[in-house]
């Protein structure tokens, strides 16, 4: 990163990282912890160049351009050496993402009372990378695939994908109860809103957005069920409040599960939410290449499964000949 805080003008040459971007949104991101009004009056005021020539906050800048930025003071980021480096288990990578196996306990970026998350920590242990940034959400308590951009266009495909439907993703959860249907489709209103305490809740509501979720059994034991959830839309905790509502809460999740139920479970081994991204299916961002991208049950879950095997009776179910091979696939 250039040094912006010297007396004399920076000039920087635009890569593919920031190509498409908003020359503002740029500014921001090269001169964090400056204002934005700050930011915006040294472009309006001409400041800030591209090729010698006044822009617009608006503009959008292409590979090659060269910037003017006049000095700019940056406060100390006091808070970086605290990050520590993390390489997580990866399951994809080329030039334009990769696609991490992100594990239960941890968030995927810093924010509300989390110092941290995993977009830090990568970037903290490949300083080189001059481009790295979510591509979309896990809550923090599920573990599987998560996606990190690595060129900016990248960035901007993804987002339209994620957002008009053209990935698809499937999770793994055990419920408690006998899910009875092989698949169901679940079109229920999401509505989001904080406690009295300041938290993030969502509940099903007819001012909400509308959520669409499919559920398919995998296999059924006397109280609990493995379901394989698809998600047609992406709203915030889908597919935890989606089979609470339906009377089937996720073993151990500690916002919409069944409490006394947790704690039983931690006894037995279960000390997390039982939610997993197991697989994704999208065309790459750049190529168009179709990826279809998996991610096993983490040992923890799959422990638990075996001792439901072991210790509860299996409940037959319409796939019930093919449940171990599909349990082998995960």
């Amino acid at each position: 990163m250039k040094d912006l805080s010297k007396d004399s003008v920076t000039w920087l040459e635009v890569g593919d990282e920031s190509e498409g971007q908003r020359i503002d949104n740029f500014l921001l991101r090269i001169a964090k912890g400056v204002p934005k009004s700050h930011i915006y009056r040294i472009v309006r005021s001409g400041e800030v160049r591209v090729n010698k020539g006044r822009v617009a906050a608006e503009y959008r800048l292409q590979l090659g351009d060269r910037i003017r930025v006049p000095p700019i003071r940056i406060a100390e980021r006091s808070s970086q050496a605290a990050v520590p480096a993390r390489e997580f288990e990866i399951v994809w990578e080329d030039e334009a993402l990769i696609v991490v196996d992100k594990p239960a306990g941890v968030a995927v970026h810093g924010g509300s009372g989390v110092s941290f998350g995993v977009i830090e920590q990568l970037r903290r242990a490949r300083p080189l990378a001059k481009f790295l940034e979510l591509a979309h959400r896990l809550d923090r308590d599920t573990s599987g695939l998560l996606v990190v951009a690595k060129k900016r266009l990248a960035l901007t495909k993804l987002h339209d994908l994620f957002r008009d439907g053209g990935i698809g993703k499937r999770y793994l959860a055990l419920v408690k109860g006998q899910w009875r249907n092989e698949l169901q489709h679940v079109r229920l209103p999401l509505y989001k809103y904080l406690t009295a305490d300041g938290e993030r809740r969502v509940s099903v509501n007819q001012d909400g957005k509308p959520s669409h979720s499919i559920v398919r059994l995998v296999a059924g034991w006397e109280n609990f069920s493995l379901v394989e959830v698809e998600l047609k839309t992406g709203r915030t905790h889908q597919i935890r409040v989606h089979l609470a509502h339906l009377g089937f809460p996720i073993a151990g999740d500690d916002k919409y599960g069944d409490f006394p139920l947790n704690k039983l479970l931690q006894k037995s081994g279960l000390s997390r939410m039982f939610l997993h991204a197991a697989k994704l299916a999208l065309p790459h961002p750049l190529t168009g290449a179709r990826l279809e991208l998996q991610s096993p049950l983490p040992a923890e879950l799959s422990s638990f499964v075996d001792k439901l095997d072991r210790n509860e009776r299996k409940v037959s179910t319409p796939e019930s000949s093919g449940t171990r091979e599909k349990k082998a696939q995960w």
